[in-house]
């Protein structure tokens, strides 16, 4: 109501219309690097079941899980949408693996921890995500891998907007 925040369902929160004249107070956090705000990633393992990862949901109160190959590095997501699909009229659902039903890399919108909250937050708006896994690249096997090392939401832009405007 105010103008500051504005909101577009499957996108989120952005900033409203009232800050054109303030952005200044804006640009130090958009201009901030992603590890600087990134919180911990929810991780679990591909061979984790659907079961698994609803308790995980629950418990973590979360949107989304990072999931991770045996090496550790970056395997897929899964989502609160993508437990639904697989549940819903499947009866024997809860002992399939995450590795059935998760989106798979490199289909997936990453960010790196270098790169600024400015760019995350055009990410989540573009590929209309509700966050994204921080990963950097790392060498696993001999061979370099994605290596999750945070993550970063709409509730944290939220929480870094608000600490502007209170």
């Amino acid at each position: 109501m105010l103008g500051y925040l504005d909101a577009k369902p499957k996108v989120g929160y952005f900033i409203g219309p009232a800050f054109p004249d303030e952005q200044a107070g804006l640009a130090p956090i958009a201009d901030m690097q992603v590890r600087e705000v990134m919180g911990a990633p929810v991780v679990l393992r591909d061979t984790a079941t659907v079961s698994d990862a609803v308790v995980a949901l629950f418990l973590e109160n979360v949107g989304n899980l990072t999931v991770v190959d045996a090496t550790g590095s970056l395997a897929g997501i899964v989502s609160r949408k993508d437990l639904i699909k697989a549940t819903f009229g499947n009866p024997q659902a809860s002992s399939v693996p995450l590795s059935m039903v998760m989106t798979r890399y490199p289909n997936i919108v990453t960010i790196s921890p270098d790169e600024t909250v400015r760019k995350a937050i055009g990410k989540m708006i573009e590929h209309e995500v509700d966050g994204l896994p921080v990963v950097q690249q790392g060498v696993n096997d001999g061979g370099v891998k994605p290596e999750v090392v945070g993550r970063i939401t709409k509730t944290t832009i939220i929480k870094l907007l608000y600490d502007v405007i209170k």
